[in-house]
């Protein structure tokens, strides 16, 4: 009998059935000893459809899910700026805590919800699955190995499209209260690469545009990072690529090492030399997915990860504190958009 067997599954409940609830749906669909046991939309229809697809409870009203459906876990994939308040009723009703990115839209948000989870004694993850593309991956082990030497250069390039439609298809998005602009949701996970590859982040410059679409938020923008390393890195995001999604990409360039990860996902190697060979060399033709949408096919993997956390078999990918991070970094790109200033990391107090 294996060790699994002996496990009864971990209960999940999910609150927020919008867009990228399918890819959790399915993830843990996927997954032996995860087990999906009830959803939650405030749109009743949206909650109704999910349930009844899904073949589980379902609910409007957050706090009667919790109350009424035992469960281990909780998703919460709403707006952003929703986060830390589902996250916080999660962790208050003894429930573990899966949330999208990013984790909060203020830090100071994002620090009530860390404090909940502690306080309550349950685990945080924040969802960062382009960590775990097959390409990506093979970056990091290279980084860990020093292959690269000292890393000069870092370049993130986001660049994909997002009609006025899809704005209009949901008042929250594109607001500063529960959304942000293109920095904050649909390049967040890039911002995370850059810190998890580069390493963390002394200073930042940026520039911000809502050149095109009706709403608060930027839709367009451009920063340049100092990292305390002494490298400098570049990241560009906009939503206005004309006529569909054309690239999510990282390169990085260091002494002994070049490496350029595309795809409209950071999904394929575009460019990989070394000084020196390893057999990861080996592996690169390999690594690339082509996953059909932005999305990717990281969620499964993290899903993985969560399971053994909570078996007791592994740490954390990505938890609280750690998507804490790329949501300071943003917030001093907002901060150097909105000044013109070069604004140092970690931010002062009151700063965001």
């Amino acid at each position: 009998m294996s060790a699994n067997v002996l496990h009864a599954p971990v209960r999940i409940a999910l609150v927020g059935c919008g867009r990228i609830s399918r890819n959790h749906f399915d993830a843990i669909a996927r997954i032996d000893g995860l087990e999906l046991v009830a959803v939650c939309d405030s749109v009743a229809e949206r909650a109704q459809s999910a349930g009844e697809a899904q073949g589980v409870p379902w609910y409007v009203q957050l706090d009667d899910m919790l109350r009424e459906v035992a469960s281990d876990a909780v998703v919460i994939a709403t707006p952003s700026g929703l986060h830390p308040q589902h996250g916080i009723a999660a962790a208050k009703a003894g429930r573990h805590v899966i949330t999208e990115k990013p984790m909060a839209i203020s830090l100071h948000a994002a620090d009530a919800l860390v404090q909940a989870c502690d306080d309550a004694g349950v685990r945080l993850f924040v969802v960062k699955q382009n960590r775990l593309n097959p390409p990506v991956q093979l970056v990091k082990r290279a980084l860990d190995k020093g292959r690269f030497g000292r890393l000069y250069m870092g370049n993130c390039t986001v660049r994909w499209t997002r009609p006025q439609e899809y704005y209009d298809q949901a008042p929250w998005r594109g607001t500063w209260e529960f959304d942000g602009g293109a920095f904050m949701n649909q390049a967040s996970h890039y911002v995370d690469l850059m810190q998890w590859l580069m390493g963390p982040v002394e200073s930042v410059i940026a520039k911000t545009a809502t050149l095109a679409r009706n709403i608060e938020a930027e839709d367009t923008g451009a920063a340049i990072l100092k990292f305390r390393s002494g490298a400098i890195g570049v990241m560009e995001v906009t939503m206005l690529t004309y006529p569909r999604n054309l690239e999510g990409s990282i390169t990085l360039l260091g002494e002994r090492g070049s490496v350029r990860i595309g795809g409209t996902a950071v999904n394929r190697v575009e460019h990989w030399e070394f000084a020196d060979y390893d057999d990861d060399d080996k592996l690169i033709d390999t690594a690339a997915t082509n996953p059909p949408t932005v999305y990717g096919f990281g969620h499964e993997g993290y899903y993985r990860n969560v399971l053994a956390v909570l078996r007791g078999a592994a740490e954390p990918d990505t938890d609280g504190r750690s998507g804490r991070k790329s949501l300071e970094l943003i917030l001093g790109i907002y901060e150097s958009a909105r000044t013109g200033r070069d604004v140092p990391l970690p931010l002062r107090s009151g700063a965001a």
